[in-house]
Formats: C-alpha cells, sequence, structure tokens
C-alpha cells in the first residue's frame, strides 16, 4: 500500500467537490466512505508486533514530560517533547513534527525485525558502542531491529526495541533534566527506561484494514441494487443484500430476493 502524506491536527482539509446530486442512500454511503478515511488517517496504539507497519511514532514512557525519538537532517537523533496529546495521555499521541515520524517496515523473511526510515529518509541505527544515529541510507544489520512486547510500571502495553547487538535502547533522563538515548541495555528494566510506545496510523494497523474492506464492500446504494434485481426493494431486503456484501454470500442472497420478486409478481 502506498503511504499517504501525513496529516497533523490543526491542517485545514481541502474541500471536496460534489459532481451530482446524490440520493439519500448514496449520501448516507458517502459519508461513511468519508468516515472510513478520517479513521485511516487517526493515530493509534500499536498492540501487538504483527500491527506495526508503515508511519509511526516511538514515544517513550520513561521521560517527563513525554517525548518521541526523533531525527534531524543530519542524522542526529533526539528525544522530542509530543505536543499532541488529550490531557497528558501517551496513549492519544499524534505527532506535530515530521522528524518525529519513522515509517517502520518488516524485513523480509522475519516476524519480528523492523527497519525505521527517518523523515531524512535514512534509517535509524544503533552502533557497537550505542550510540544512535540515523545517518545511513542502507541497511545492516546496525539498522535492524527487533521489537519485544513488555508492559510499563503502570501495566500498560508497550515494545522494548532490541539492536542488532541484542542490547535494547534506552531513555533516561540527565541531572541537568535532558534525555539521553542510548542503544546498550542487557536487559528489559522495570522502570521504563526500555518500554516505547508504538502510535501509528490507523489504515496501516490489520484490524482497521479488515473493517474498512467490509465498509467498501457493503457500500451499494438502494438504486444500483434496485438495478440489479429489476424491482422497487422493501428496507428489509436492501440491508439484507448490503449485509451480504460484508459477509461474501451476497450473490446467493441476491438470487434469493430475485427468486422471491418472481413468486410475489405472480403470486
Amino acid at each position: 500500500m502506498p503511504i499517504k502524506a501525513l496529516s497533523f491536527k490543526g491542517d485545514k482539509k481541502a474541500p471536496k467537490k460534489r459532481k451530482r446530486t446524490a440520493t439519500a442512500d448514496d449520501a448516507k454511503d458517502s459519508a461513511t466512505a468519508q468516515n472510513s478515511a478520517v479513521d485511516g488517517d487517526a493515530w493509534v496504539s500499536a498492540e501487538t508486533v504483527d500491527d506495526i507497519s508503515g508511519p509511526v511514532l516511538l514515544v517513550l514512557p520513561a521521560t517527563q514530560p513525554y517525548t518521541s525519538i526523533s531525527t534531524d537532517q543530519l542524522g542526529s537523533v533526539f528525544a522530542q517533547k509530543v505536543e499532541n496529546m488529550v490531557e497528558g495521555d501517551a496513549g492519544s499521541a499524534e505527532p506535530h513534527d515530521v522528524r518525529q515520524v519513522w515509517v517502520a517496515t518488516r524485513v523480509v523473511g522475519s516476524l519480528d525485525a523492523f527497519t525505521f526510515k527517518g523523515s531524512n529518509a535514512r534509517y535509524l541505527g544503533c552502533s557497537s558502542i550505542g550510540t544512535i544515529s540515523a545517518g545511513r541510507e542502507a541497511v545492516s544489520s546496525e539498522e535492524t531491529f527487533t521489537l519485544e512486547p513488555t508492559t510499563t510500571s503502570s501495566g500498560r502495553r508497550a515494545f522494548a526495541i532490541k539492536t542488532g547487538k541484542k542490547k535494547y535502547l534506552t531513555a533516561s533522563t540527565t541531572a541537568n533534566g535532558s534525555h539521553e538515548l542510548r542503544g546498550d541495555a542487557d536487559t528489559i528494566d522495570d522502570d521504563d527506561t526500555t518500554a516505547i510506545f508504538v502510535r501509528m496510523q490507523a489504515r496501516f494497523k490489520p484490524q482497521h484494514k479488515v473493517e474498512t474492506a467490509e465498509k467498501v464492500r457493503s457500500k451499494i446504494s438502494r438504486k444500483e441494487l434496485e438495478a440489479e434485481v429489476g424491482r422497487t426493494l422493501d428496507d428489509d431486503e436492501v440491508k439484507r443484500l448490503k449485509r451480504a456484501r460484508r459477509e461474501g454470500d451476497y450473490h446467493e442472497v441476491m438470487l434469493d430476493v430475485k427468486v422471491k420478486g418472481k413468486h410475489d409478481k405472480y403470486a
């Protein structure tokens, strides 16, 4: 799936031109399609490793206020304050700066290994001594990470990111209040320094894809259904046919409705 341009809170959406006057059913289907698009643009939390794909925001629960792993054009990696949250809840975090966004791509043939490409078109990497940067355009073992499910000290679902050297990425606060990112922890700790919340765009989450596909399959107007059946349909028949499109037995149900129409005609 091609990755669409990112949108942030506060962005104005261009008005869509209407090419025709819609019937009541068509308008309802159009509204459903628009809601699906909005849902797809929303940022949600990854719950399993299988969820992770596409643009992601890597939030660090060990830092207060919450920060994210970000990179600049020179490849420096730093902890950047997360500004888009609802009531300070990291579970609602969204990026406000493209430097916060990484594109997660699963390594071919692996179940839990990923690369993370930054806004500078270079990959997140960790050296043999634990230094984190994003300066390479090619992928080596230093730019490959595995993700392990874990939980924070408060019991929230998170992930630990392991480097190619079998060390973990960490975020800690120094004495002067700045945040330090490294990749040299031997184990997953209990104080959240190795925990990372992964926020992602909904359209890339498998469950969202299934729900969107079901909505697309059910998108058909009463007028189109009646044209295919060859007669006027009642509300129950329309609902039955739309449900059949979602559930995959549309042709069987359509045949039943057509047969019923013939019986009613000659009754």
